[in-house]
């Protein structure tokens, strides 16, 4: 019996295998508390679709050689400053989109600047990239707040009325706020699928796949699996490890752009601090390790977990009417899944 229990384990993976049955008998709790189960669902697929390309994100760090990105926040404020840039200056209704697509466009070379840079300074600390990754996620999202303060923007939709500098929290309902959310969107009885949304995602998936095919993408791959194998076959291992580095915080930065609009509010400041560990928990619950990951254990890491989340927190409140609960099981499992998979990475080697 053991041995049976340990090959289902060894096969699937323990994190993994302790999410879906958590996840599992949370949703037969809904049941018998008879929440209000068409409502969960939507909301499901909703934080599935809205926080999939962050967790994307850490597939191709993780494949080039540098570990889970932990520094998402440096793609992250990229996207958030492409998104303050487009209501500034009124982009909001130059592409069709209401200044979701120039947002994302003004994003990506912030991001991959910032990316070549970052990998750059990767590639002088190997072997500490997680730790470094942690405080350069830190670091960048405390400039910033000083950026947003001294920043002469003066929009009213995001600016103080008084004084300088921008709110903490607007919203995008005057721009693209729900834009992939409604676009194509489906209503099943009270269930409601953002088509728009899921599309979105599964096609930056499909381009990550593609990419991770092509001749850039199985040097990086193997970069990342032996260095030195690869340094020896004529592949530019540090060049993989910035193309890696460059193209998840480029993810990272229209993760961010996508996450608002379906949310329907930027958040600036410290917002963006913790957003790197639900991601890496993301992947390392759908099968990744601080090695190996694929898009598919993105997928499905993201489905588990956010599904998780949501199904936790009424579920807890209806148990529970007092206290956070939910909170707590968040960060129990979130930090413990990362704990676990840092276990695992063999540092004595």
């Amino acid at each position: 019996m053991n041995e049976a229990i340990k090959r289902i384990s060894d096969r699937v993976g323990l994190p993994r295998l302790i999410i879906s049955l958590l996840f599992f008998s949370i949703c037969v709790m809904a049941l018998i508390l008879k929440l209000p189960a068409s409502s969960l669902i939507s909301d499901v697929i909703r934080r599935f679709g809205m926080f999939g390309i962050l967790a994307l994100a850490m597939i191709p760090s993780i494949q080039c050689g540098t570990g889970p990105n932990f520094a998402l926040p440096l793609g992250i404020v990229c996207g958030l400053f492409a998104m303050t840039i487009t209501i500034q200056f009124g982009l909001t209704s130059l592409i069709w989109g209401n200044g979701f697509w120039a947002s994302v466009i003004i994003a990506i070379p912030f991001a991959a600047l910032a990316g070549w840079i970052y990998g750059m300074m990767l590639n002088k600390i190997k072997g500490s990239e997680m730790l470094v990754a942690t405080y350069t996620g830190f670091s960048i999202v405390s400039f910033m707040c000083i950026i947003w303060v001294v920043i002469p923007f003066k929009n009213p939709e995001m600016a103080w009325p008084i004084g300088k500098g921008l709110r903490v929290t607007f919203a995008l309902d005057k721009s693209f706020a729900y834009f992939l959310n409604n676009f194509l969107m489906i209503k099943i009885g009270e269930i409601i699928i953002p088509t728009g949304l899921l599309l979105f995602f599964f096609g930056t998936c499909l381009a990550v796949w593609v990419f991770l095919r092509s001749k850039i993408g199985v040097a990086l791959r193997a970069a990342g699996d032996n260095p030195k194998f690869a340094q020896a076959s004529g592949i530019d291992v540090d060049k993989c490890r910035i193309i890696g580095t460059v193209l998840s915080n480029v993810l990272g930065a229209i993760g961010i752009i996508v996450y608002a609009q379906s949310f329907g509010f930027v958040q600036l400041y410290l917002a963006p601090l913790y957003m790197a560990f639900p991601a890496v928990a993301a992947v390392l619950i759908g099968g990744a390790s601080a090695k190996k990951a694929k898009i598919s254990h993105a997928i499905l890491g993201v489905f588990l977990f956010q599904g998780l989340l949501t199904v936790a927190l009424p579920v807890a409140n209806q148990i529970f009417s007092e206290g956070n609960l939910s909170e707590v099981l968040r960060m129990i499992v979130q930090n413990g899944i990362i704990l676990y998979a840092i276990t695992k990475v063999g540092g004595a080697d």
